[in-house]
């Protein structure tokens, strides 16, 4: 395919017409990174012909690894290098900074407790402590972002998960569990260590880490049930019912821009 002088023809960075055909190039396999099968690469291939730049497809390319490994390992950092010409230490530095990259590896469920001001004043420490020690093994409580020994539960704390209206909150696979309290929290990890998958408050359907981590590539093996659910809560829309049944409106915009100060 020819391009505009220039402009280099690698995947994701070339310019592509719109009336030409174009099959993005997928990666080919490097003994580097063996852990990466042809449906990874062609998936990456997929992510990364959606950007003029190819390195901006390095977020959603780290959710890809980690949906393959279950976290971002040193091979997926030098998978991302590979197939982005970037190096890894590029790589690494966006790994490290963004807390929903993982460099250990996380079990079939990620539970966030939300510990930030509000949840924690109502009860988001409490449940946090008594997960810890739930899940931990010989005494010894379950830390930030270690898996129970049966793999079935990865536990985090929280900054802020955005529900303060909602609050204590928890999030399975960043899917909310509004309402907690230390009761509800302990059979909501029981019954995910049992194999199942209560609905969540709002959103989708519950799957597992890796899965979600897939969806947040931008890849849906399953779209209707990706996206089913309500995602707005009673709570959330309060202000707005009031002001409907009171009669409230925001003041309409002017139909003129007010004037700007003279400048001095």
């Amino acid at each position: 395919m020819t391009t505009p002088e220039g402009q280099p023809e690698s995947i994701g960075k070339g310019w592509i017409p719109e009336e030409v055909e174009w099959e993005p190039v997928v990666p080919e396999q490097s003994p580097l990174t063996p852990v990466f099968d042809e449906v990874t690469r062609r998936r990456t291939a997929e992510i990364i012909a959606r950007y003029p730049q190819s390195r901006s497809a390095l977020l959603p390319l780290l959710h890809l690894v980690q949906s393959v490994e279950g976290y971002v390992s040193q091979n997926g950092i030098r998978f991302c290098a590979e197939v982005l010409e970037l190096t890894t230490a590029e790589v690494s530095a966006v790994a490290t900074f963004y807390t929903m990259y993982k460099r250990t590896p996380c079990g079939e469920h990620l539970v966030s407790v939300c510990t930030n001001t509000l949840c924690a004043a109502l009860g988001g420490d409490a449940i946090y402590r008594r997960l810890q020690e739930k899940l931990g093994t010989d005494g010894e409580p379950l830390g930030h972002e270690e898996t129970s020994a049966d793999g079935a539960i990865t536990l985090e704390h929280a900054e802020c998960l955005a529900a303060c209206d909602l609050a204590p909150v928890i999030q399975v696979n960043y899917e909310f569990y509004d309402n907690q309290d230390v009761d509800k929290a302990e059979v909501l990890v029981d019954a995910l260590r049992r194999g199942e998958k209560p609905h969540p408050t709002r959103g989708a359907a519950l799957t597992d880490f890796r899965t979600v981590e897939l969806e947040l590539a931008g890849i849906f093996p399953d779209l209707a049930a990706s996206v089913e659910g309500v995602s707005e809560a009673p709570e959330t829309l309060l202000g707005v019912t009031m002001a409907g049944d009171r009669g409230w409106a925001a003041p309409a915009m002017p139909d003129t821009p007010p004037a700007l100060p003279e400048k001095k």
